[in-house]
């Protein structure tokens, strides 16, 4: 046996065990993680969240699509930035995507330093962002998206953002299944946040299956309309996933907070 199927098979019984390998050993595809960075905590029991300290990144569900994500050194971003939800504080970073207009704003604050829509506005290709702030690395990577009755193929952005080591992912409006060149695109994620209405998005079976192909350990539900359509979501994606609600719409993240068995953290909107 060569070194290559070695190393399948002893990770395929590690995998049988339910044991995680370090994070220098797992493929590192989130861009710019320190290869040798220390293996992440598994934790067995339900996600919680703690006091911030060191290098925790704070996530705070504004409401619909919108969440306010802040770096240990002060990096604010709001993501699908929009007229109707927005945060108290003014953010530095603003990321949108196109599906409707509580996605997006066409009069942004002007006080804010970086607008990204994920849409090119000349119609001329895919957006592409690549944005370093201090202990921020923020992509995007296109998707396709409907629009009226057609469809804008690379028309549309999910982001990435890599806050102090930590790989988050905002889906937008989602509506397709990702393909390989997607998740190659995506990488390692750690944390995703996911529309879960299950109609102007993907539908259930589909996100289901998107978030099995990406991964995450945690997954944040977002983009729903009722209770009713959250509990539809979490039913579901309860038979193979930990559920966790939080009573704060903040929560503070970290690589080494993750949790071990795949969980869902279910986050009150302002």
């Amino acid at each position: 046996m060569g070194w290559k199927g070695l190393i399948a098979t002893i990770c395929g019984a590690l995998a049988l065990a339910g044991i995680g390998l370090p994070a220098q050993a797992q493929p590192e595809k989130c861009p710019r993680m320190v290869a040798d960075a220390p293996a992440p905590k598994l934790w067995r029991a339900a996600y919680r969240p703690v006091a911030a300290e060191g290098n925790q990144v704070s996530l705070t569900f504004i409401g619909h699509s919108t969440f306010l994500i802040e770096s240990p050194k002060g990096i604010t971003i709001a993501t699908d930035y929009n007229d109707y939800v927005r945060p108290k504080t003014l953010p530095m970073v603003v990321t949108m995507n196109r599906a409707h207009d509580t996605h997006y704003t066409n009069h942004p604050d002007p006080g804010i330093a970086y607008v990204l829509r994920g849409w090119n506005p000349d119609g001329t290709g895919p957006a592409h962002h690549e944005l370093t702030l201090e202990d921020v690395w923020i992509r995007n990577v296109p998707t396709n998206i409907r629009y009226g009755s057609a469809t804008l193929y690379e028309g549309n952005s999910m982001f990435v953002f890599e806050v102090a080591g930590l790989c988050i992912a905002h889906l937008g409006h989602l509506h397709h299944l990702l393909t390989r060149d997607h998740l190659e695109a995506l990488g390692r994620i750690d944390v995703v946040l996911a529309p879960v209405d299950g109609s102007y998005t993907l539908d259930i079976e589909g996100m289901v299956e998107t978030l099995k192909a990406i991964n995450a350990p945690l997954v944040i539900p977002m983009h729903y309309f009722s209770e009713w359509g959250l509990d539809r979501f979490l039913s579901r994606l309860g038979k193979e996933y930990e559920i966790t609600r939080s009573a704060s719409a903040t929560v503070m993240l970290s690589r080494e907070m993750l949790p071990g068995k795949p969980t869902v953290l279910v986050l009150p909107g302002r």
